[in-house]
């Protein structure tokens, strides 16, 4: 039945634990978020009223759609400056302004809200793509001024989220890099990187192609819950060997680590990329910038209850009893005890498990600037 506030009220008899996960659970297995904050730029806000609340339940109706929005932006440059001292490049591309992917701790929520829309499920569920970000890549090589250097799609939203599969822009964009021999980074979580191996290879025969595959844990029910609409384990590992029988080498990143969810996976997740031929392996601990820490705090309550109290702590142990860093260089491995269980085990588990591999310098030397007629210059 419905209370006063519009809420469900709950019913009498009591539900098990191991039931009530399996409902919890079953319930984020097509968002991450199940709230939608208040964007904390915009003065105003709406609410559903009590009488909309209980027309919807008389129609067994939803009282707001679930259904993914993709809207057209049409910005007016497309590579950013990234003035980071945590990463190891200085420009990016986001052919997408929220993900689909729905992973719940995703940095990169917040800055949704400088687009009007909500960290929360609107971050999952209305997708900016950019369908001119072909041409406007074009036409920034052809400045005089830029000189080559390798730019990374996928600095903030993933280029390989599931809109991809239908609009293609991130395709689109690694052709006009191998026209321009420009070279270029991909981070990703999705194995849809698999559909550009021609482009990847053609990229990686000159030197001018960096991949680095995210995979955050081992066990599939962790991963639906935490990232639900994300390529599955067997997916991604299975993308690994694909990418790496094609002579691409392929970094895999663990992130996040989240003490008390997947901080045990540890070696068993470093020694099954080191199997399938991953060069190297990194890791970034779990920070709650913004709102981030009120949707994960929502989240963790009720997908993970008896787990909650323990891994909020020891996050916040991570950053000084906060759950977010933003301290350059501190904010993406943490500080404390845990980190530095954390690090010395990856360091065991990366000799363990991974060959040493030795990257030749991006390829530089080799850029060409697209003609006016939309070939690249001979000379």
């Amino acid at each position: 039945m419905l209370t006063a506030a519009g809420r469900v009220a709950p019913t009498a008899h009591k539900m098990s634990d191991s039931k009530r996960h399996i409902q919890r659970s079953s319930l984020r297995s097509s968002r991450g978020s199940q709230t939608n904050p208040h964007n904390r730029f915009i003065a105003h806000e709406y609410e559903v009223l009590d009488e909309y609340r209980e027309l919807c339940r008389i129609e067994d109706e939803p009282v707001e759609s679930d259904r993914t929005r993709y809207i057209a932006v049409h910005p007016k440059t497309i590579v950013t400056k990234v003035n980071s001292p945590d990463v190891n490049f200085s420009w990016s591309i986001n052919p997408y302004q929220g993900c689909e992917h729905g992973c719940v701790y995703c940095y990169a929520r917040n800055s949704h809200e400088y687009w009007g829309y909500s960290a929360g499920k609107d971050f999952e569920r209305t997708i900016l793509y950019k369908p001119s970000a072909p041409q406007l890549l074009r036409e920034h090589f052809a400045k005089k001024s830029w000189q080559p250097e390798l730019v990374m799609l996928s600095g903030n939203t993933d280029c390989y989220q599931p809109a991809e599969r239908k609009l293609g822009i991130t395709r689109q964009l690694l052709e006009t890099f191998a026209e321009c021999k420009n070279p270029v980074g991909i981070i990703t979580k999705n194995a849809l990187i698999c559909r550009d191996l021609d482009v990847l290879k053609e990229l990686n025969a000159q030197n001018l192609l960096r991949v680095t595959l995210s995979i955050t844990t081992l066990n599939g029910d962790l991963r639906r819950t935490m990232e639900p609409r994300t390529s599955s384990v067997k997916q991604r590992l299975k993308a690994l060997e694909v990418l790496t029988e094609a002579g691409i080498p392929v970094h895999v990143n663990m992130a996040p680590i989240v003490p008390g969810l997947n901080s045990h996976e540890i070696f068993d997740l470093v020694k099954a990329v080191g199997e399938r031929g991953a060069i190297g392996v990194s890791y970034i601990m779990v920070r709650l910038n913004g709102q981030i820490s009120d949707i994960f705090e929502d989240w963790i309550a009720e997908a993970w209850p008896d787990r909650a109290p323990k891994v909020l702590n020891q996050i916040r142990e991570l950053h000084d009893g906060t759950l977010n860093d933003s301290a350059w260089g501190r904010r993406m491995k943490g500080s404390g005890h845990i980190a530095e269980q954390i690090k010395q085990m990856f360091d065991v588990a990366r000799k363990r498990h991974i060959r040493p591999f030795q990257a030749e310098p991006i390829n530089t030397r080799s850029f060409k600037r697209p003609s006016k007629h939309g070939q690249t210059t001979l000379f």
